[in-house]
């Protein structure tokens, strides 16, 4: 074979490799799509009590499962035919953990919804409300921040999500204290309370997810995670608490 052919090949081989990872980012950033659009939607669903629409939400999860499905397929497909090395495999495996992070988003935004129906017959938290209405906002904000610096392949703004989310966690600290409050003065308020701080926490969640993503832009831009451990600032011990527990324990504090 001589080096003209050679030339040829090599360029058919990149040009078939470029269109495997541009048809992956276009999956990523419509799965991005999706999960941005349910949390949104689960958080009006919660704030108007719209059962529909808190369905909707579920019933659309199964679509970005399907395409978490169809990421991994693709991907593992490129590894297989293409062998990818240095930033090209970077990518390849960035995109894998991308869309894991991205379908536990899809998951948290159904939790969210399955929530509702248990609000519906209670009195709104007009407060609270707001509060877990402004917690959404600053979440669907980092986790579009950090799509965005996988979109751009942007390793500064990657690392600045990482700062963005001492504010969700900041935001999630003060519900959990607001919450808190509800159900220690009057106890009629500790189920739906209780709803809320397992919204709020799953809000949270989502936030460690989009700093998730970010990691692994900087991954794969630059070849390795960010060096330092980040401090959380949720220190709310309630991922061990229970509605059981709570009551249990209001009611000590009470006698």
């Amino acid at each position: 074979m001589n080096q003209g052919v050679q030339v040829v090949e090599t360029k058919h081989i990149l040009s078939v490799f470029d269109d495997d990872l541009n048809e992956l980012f276009r999956h990523i950033a419509m799965m991005g799509g999706m999960v941005e659009e349910a949390i949104a939607q689960s958080v009006e669903a919660l704030r108007t009590r719209d059962d529909e629409l808190a369905l909707r939400v579920i019933n659309n999860d199964d679509d970005i499962d399907a395409l978490e499905e169809e990421i991994h397929r693709a991907t593992v497909r490129i590894l297989a035919l293409r062998q990818p090395r240095a930033q090209d495999l970077r990518t390849v495996v960035a995109v894998i953990r991308i869309a894991i992070s991205l379908e536990r988003v899809g998951d948290y935004a159904k939790n969210i919804a399955k929530r509702t129906s248990g609000l519906v017959q209670s009195p709104p938290q007009t407060g609270t409300s707001a509060s877990i209405r402004n917690l959404s906002l600053s979440v669907r904000r980092l986790l579009k921040a950090a799509l965005d610096s996988f979109v751009r392949r942007d390793a500064d703004l990657a690392m600045d999500v990482l700062v963005l989310d001492e504010e969700v966690d900041q935001l999630y600290n003060s519900v959990f204290r607001e919450l808190l409050t509800h159900m220690m003065e009057d106890p009629r308020q500790i189920t739906p309370s209780m709803h809320m701080l397992f919204i709020a926490k799953n809000l949270e969640r989502v936030g460690d997810h989009a700093t998730g993503i970010a990691e692994q832009v900087s991954y794969a831009v630059t070849g390795s995670l960010p060096g330092e451990e980040r401090p959380k600032s949720d220190l709310t011990p309630f991922d061990d608490y229970s509605i059981e527990q709570f009551e249990q324990d209001s009611k000590e504090k009470r006698t």
